[in-house]
């Protein structure tokens, strides 16, 4: 498949992956079932609307935050994953780097990981209200995001929807790092990139619009039928 140097921006680069994904399978007719598009908010979500609509799949969000350094907020340590709804609670994955060590002795990691609970709580009831994710049990689950980087935020997504008793858990993104993605082999049944450079430097390099997805675009498209 013809990519572009850069997607022009998150909905392009859904349309590719979207079309992708259907050309290996994944979409409902072939399944036999609605897949689950999640979208790892916020800058996934025009990736995944237009993922879910190539797909005729149900679109939601599942909320993860990454847990930056103290100082540092962009150096990733970790990330938390909301709970599911059969009553799991949050799951948290730790980077195995010498600055998440020490941010965990210290004491900051918890702290961040307090804070960014707390964001996940608002974001619970500015996206959905209060109700919880949509049931993944017995399901095949795409969860989608702009880009990986570390795969931090990817990968406690992933063993989140693992827990909740997904069928088949899928990885896709348009861009990501060879080191990022290799870090979600052992979480996902697949991992699905269309760009995997051997030369990574950040996610928005790969976009030539990447500006900050707002929460009012993204809940403009949540509550638009993918099929629209």
């Amino acid at each position: 498949m013809y990519l572009p140097p850069c997607f022009a921006d998150r909905r392009e680069a859904g349309q590719y992956l979207g079309r992708h994904l259907a050309g290996l399978g994944f979409g409902a007719a072939q399944l036999g079932q609605t897949p689950l598009v999640l979208a790892l908010p916020r800058g996934g979500v025009p990736v995944a609307f237009e993922v879910a609509r190539a797909l005729n799949g149900q679109l939601d969000v599942l909320l993860v935050r990454k847990i930056g350094a103290l100082g540092y907020p962009e150096l990733a340590l970790g990330a938390v994953v909301e709970g599911d709804a059969g009553g799991g609670g949050p799951h948290t994955v730790v980077n195995d780097d010498p600055w998440a060590r020490r941010a965990v002795d210290s004491g900051s990691f918890d702290a961040e990981r307090g804070r960014q609970l707390d964001e996940i709580a608002r974001r619970q009831q500015r996206y959905r209200g209060g109700k919880p994710v949509p049931a993944r049990a017995g399901r095949v689950v795409i969860v989608v995001d702009d880009g990986v980087a570390t795969g931090a935020t990817m990968r406690a997504a992933l063993e989140g929807v693992r827990m909740a008793g997904a069928a088949r858990v899928i990885a896709a993104t348009p861009v990501g790092s060879q080191d990022g993605l290799a870090t979600l082999a052992a979480a996902a049944d697949e991992v699905i990139c269309l760009n995997t450079p051997p030369s990574f430097g950040a996610v928005g390099a790969f976009y030539l619009d990447f500006s900050q997805t707002s929460d009012e675009e993204a809940l403009a498209l949540l509550r638009t039928p993918p099929a629209a």
